[in-house]
């Protein structure tokens, strides 16, 4: 046992010193470990012979369950919904078109049988949620046309319904399904995958608001416990636990609930393990010394795919919406494969046991998807002229960015004070100043002119400059050219009765709210609400 966790531990060491070295040289980090895998494996230096697929499913299985949830966990919504309808037609009706015309490929220019074709078809029609995310973000690639929700969306989502056409094609490969058989499981797949991700979702929310954990990270715990019930309650009854997790996510992810951007920090980091395992599994179970019996077969179907397959299936979701030429080309070149399709060829290979070779020809699609593709995502963009700069690709995160210029000061009124029995609307305070929040006994109130100060109230006041206290929670909200905020006076705006803006971020500048301030189309408000 000590020498497997001691090459664990080696593998995270290299793994993380090759995520360094490769964003130095432009080349993708999945690669990389991909290629470590391959050293460590059978073929490779250390001779570590395992082969062991049904358990290696298993695991990597587990493992995209939290990359699903995670991808919408991290999708910022406000930003995502303007192409939310675009993206879903790529993530369903994209991916089908993707898995047919590859099957079609497969059969008529390679000769392979139906069966086999239409499986290569669908372990490949979806594109890496953790691939996007991790070259979105890691080369700030700000893009024009909102596109990189576009993607973020896209990728986060198609994964269920390449599930979907894996299942169905394994089934048909086996001979043990009919037409009818294979639309009863696509209803159940997608019945119980929303229905059971709504459910639980709305659950979580609920018990989110009224449980208080007093000990840090058991919320992450809980939240841990949340994403694999999501998966497995719906799979349970043969529905989508893909689709389930990512539905839980994304509405826990743009839910206000308590501690988020911790919650994202950890899912940060166990997405990174995760797709670290996939990626280094894949090398693992893979035999280099068959690679070149199917690198021909792999390169054609990935030029197909690649230049055929994947921009006619965009052009025909996308060219209804007047999409631009160059968004297409864009949104067709970053279609990488990656997590979801070794999973599925793991998958495919254990329930039809071909000689490995679908599962080596998906191995080098991906290889050839990572080099290629992600690579030359950058450039492409520069290219294409989508690069923007007044956008921010971060801003697609649906975390608050704790960049902002905020410092929070706290004070006790104590007897006598000359404030106590005072309304807030009559005190002077310190020039850019604000009180966002009266701690009274156990309640934290959100002040408005009319709250009067008493003995002993705590008050928090907000300035310039960085920094947390607990009961503060803030929320971030763009003014757009539609919204109703829009031109309109701080003092002519109905607030709630729990919240308050604190700040106002306007073309760099920080202003510190009061009612005679107009707001204006691309303010950033950052507004405190109440948590008791």
């Amino acid at each position: 046992m000590n020498t497997y966790l001691l090459i664990t531990s080696i593998v995270i060491f290299l793994c993380i010193l090759l995520n360094r070295v490769s964003n130095r040289i432009g080349i993708p980090a999945l690669l990389a470990f991909i290629v470590l895998g391959m050293l460590f494996g059978s073929d490779g230096i250390m001779k570590i012979d395992f082969d062991n697929y049904a358990f290696a499913e298993q695991i990597c299985s587990t493992a995209l369950i939290f990359i699903m949830f995670y991808g919408g966990f991290g999708t910022n919504w406000q930003r995502a919904k303007a192409v939310a309808v675009k993206s879903v037609l790529l993530s369903t009706i994209g991916v089908i078109i993707t898995c047919f015309l590859t099957g079609l490929f497969c059969h008529f220019a390679l000769n392979m049988i139906w069966e086999i074709s239409f499986l290569l078809g669908a372990l490949i029609s979806s594109t890496d949620a953790a691939s996007v995310f991790s070259i979105l973000r890691s080369k700030k690639l700000n893009l024009k046309y909102n596109t990189a929700s576009l993607l973020e969306v896209e990728s986060g989502s198609n994964d269920p319904c390449a599930y979907m056409l894996t299942v169905a094609f394994i089934a048909i490969s086996q001979g043990s399904a009919s037409p009818g058989n294979i639309a009863i499981l696509i209803v159940k797949q997608l019945a119980f995958g929303i229905i059971f991700g709504v459910l639980i979702a709305k659950l979580s929310i609920m018990l989110l608001r009224y449980i208080r954990f007093k000990s840090a990270g058991f919320d992450a715990i809980f939240m841990v416990g949340i994403a694999i019930i999501s998966y497995a309650l719906p799979a349970y009854f043969d529905g989508n636990g893909f689709l389930s997790a990512y539905i839980v996510g994304i509405i826990l992810g743009n839910t206000e609930i308590e501690n988020k951007k911790n919650l994202v920090n950890f899912f940060d980091g166990i997405t990174g393990l995760m797709q670290m395992l996939i990626f280094f599994l894949l090398g693992l179970l893979s035999f280099p010394s068959k690679l070149p019996h199917v690198i021909v077969p792999a390169l054609l179907i990935f030029m197909w795919l690649t230049f055929v397959a994947r921009p006619l299936s965009v052009a025909l979701v996308l060219t209804p919406f007047r999409s631009k030429i160059k968004q297409q080309l864009l949104v067709s070149w970053s279609g990488l494969r990656g997590a979801a399709s070794i999973v599925f060829s793991i998958m495919a290979y254990t329930a039809t046991n071909d000689d490995l070779d679908t599962f080596h020809i998906i191995f080098m699609i991906v290889l050839f998807s990572i080099l290629l593709q992600g690579s030359m995502l950058p450039w492409i963009s520069r290219k294409l002229d989508m690069l923007d700069k007044t956008a921010d690709v971060m801003k697609t995160f649906n975390d608050y960015s704790e960049e902002a210029d905020i410092q929070f000061i706290q004070l006790t009124i104590p007897e006598n004070h000359l404030w106590c029995g005072h309304k807030l609307k009559d005190l002077t305070l310190p020039p850019e100043t604000l009180i966002v929040l009266i701690r009274r006994g156990e309640q934290n109130i959100i002040p408005d002119g009319e709250t009067i100060i008493l003995q002993n109230d705590v008050l928090v006041l907000s300035a310039i400059t960085p920094d947390e206290v607990h009961g503060i929670k803030l929320v971030e909200k763009i003014i757009e050219k539609d919204s109703r905020y829009n031109n309109k006076l701080l003092s002519e705006i109905s607030k709630k009765h729990n919240e308050i803006i604190i700040m106002i971020q306007r073309n760099g500048q920080v202003i510190i709210p009061n009612g005679n301030v107009r707001l204006t189309t691309g303010d950033i408000l950052v507004i405190n609400r109440a948590v008791n």
